[in-house]
């Protein structure tokens, strides 16, 4: 029984820190006076083909929505939802993931992970309007001791997307 308890109380406060992360990603972007939305790795894809492609090949993140796709039938509603803000797309934020069938193209995670809602960076076509600056705190909501004791944040940042 005890173990149950604290199995519960680990997913809290996991599901906590996943909404604070999300919150601060989102605010990052309110604060710049924008009103970024996600555009989907895809469309990163169309000017940043070797990242995207690397990203395809070698990154989990880009098969993060298949995770909880799997544990969905053992899961309730409520508890799926909140896998979701660390295994899809800006969940829970204006413009990030609704559904597999409403906004597939956000169900993994992705370049929008790290740099924020790209938007913006699309329309404008320059190297303005993405974050370029992220902290191992951000990745720290979702990758906790708890969930995730193999993550290190200098290697996971390079691999699989930006390692060339």
């Amino acid at each position: 029984m005890e173990t149950s308890l604290q199995v519960r109380l680990v997913f809290k406060l996991a599901v906590c820190a996943a909404f604070v992360a999300g919150a601060v990603c989102f605010c990052k972007s309110v604060q710049a006076g924008e009103a970024r939305t996600y555009v989907g790795s895809e469309k990163c894809g169309e000017c940043h083909a070797d990242e995207y492609e690397s990203y395809k090949a070698n990154a989990k993140k880009a098969h993060s929505f298949a995770s909880i796709k799997r544990m969905k039938k053992f899961l309730s509603d409520k508890e799926f939802q909140s896998c979701c803000v660390c295994h899809t797309l800006g969940y829970g934020q204006p413009g990030g993931f609704r559904s597999e069938t409403e906004t597939p193209e956000l169900k993994n995670l992705g370049c929008e992970t790290c740099h924020g809602p790209g938007s913006l960076h699309v329309e404008l076509g320059n190297g303005k309007n993405i974050d370029k600056d992220f902290s191992e705190a951000m990745c720290m909501a979702c990758h906790t001791k708890d969930r995730s004791v193999a993550f290190r944040f200098r290697p996971s940042m390079f691999g699989g997307t930006h390692n060339k």
